[in-house]
């Protein structure tokens, strides 16, 4: 579904990635884990079109994504939840819902705002209320919301849980399971290696810019560098 061949990108003369090669494949829940500045984050910006690669390529579904724009990107079948969340407070978590659904017809808003509500309850109890006075966990189920309003075929998430109280964190890997199981692919960056391995069926470790390891979740978490190095296992 997601191919992506030897990747570099950065931010102006920042070199950040650095020939990083990845796939997801159809219905599955790929992860990249890794220390903080390895470049985990704009390895989904370029794949968002929000940062442009300096060289390599990313393809999805066949069709190249460089240079395309994000809303394109978007259009193309790829929702994605940012680590800031990037909601509108002063707009109403209805309102900032129909937003996802900014390219789908009128008639068609309906029938995704439900599935949205089945997922995350609370979400409909609140419709009404701006989405600024929302709690963390909330903003984060809206932030969800809002991207599988486009009716994406890849989600991609940036740090899904960061921040969170651990019941809240728990709720949003429950719903990445969710999300996976009902046939969504995913691309996930999250610092909770555990948890997250738990959820992929595959990882890849990135640092320095670059893939250091990758393998199946199981293969990973059985690694004595990964025990050592990303689970605080030792010997």
């Amino acid at each position: 579904m997601l191919e992506i061949e030897d990747l570099h990108a950065g931010y102006g003369a920042l070199a950040v990635v650095h020939g990083v090669s990845l796939r997801v494949g159809e219905r599955e829940c790929v992860a990249l884990i890794g220390p903080n500045g390895a470049g985990k984050t704009t390895v989904l910006r370029a794949v968002a079109g929000l940062v442009r690669p300096s060289a390599g390529s990313a393809r999805f579904l066949g069709d190249s994504l460089i240079g395309l724009a994000p809303d394109r990107i978007c259009r193309k079948g790829i929702g994605f939840v940012t680590e800031q969340l990037n909601l509108f407070p002063a707009m109403t978590v209805l309102e900032n819902l129909v937003l996802g659904a900014y390219a789908a017809a009128r008639v068609e808003t309906a029938g995704k705002l439900e599935p949205v509500f089945d997922l995350f309850p609370v979400l409909a109890e609140r419709r009404r209320q701006a989405a600024g006075t929302l709690s963390g966990g909330e903003r984060k189920m809206l932030a969800f919301g809002r991207a599988l309003m486009s009716s994406p075929r890849l989600l991609v998430v940036d740090e899904p849980s960061l921040g969170l109280a651990p019941k809240m964190a728990a709720l949003v890997f429950d719903t990445l399971r969710t999300l996976n199981h009902a046939g969504m692919a995913i691309l996930l960056v999250e610092q909770n290696v555990p948890a997250t391995l738990r959820v992929a069926r595959r990882a890849y470790v990135l640092e320095q810019g670059q893939v250091a390891l990758e393998g199946s979740s199981a293969e990973l978490a059985a690694s004595a560098y990964v025990k050592e190095a990303y689970l605080g296992v030792r010997g």
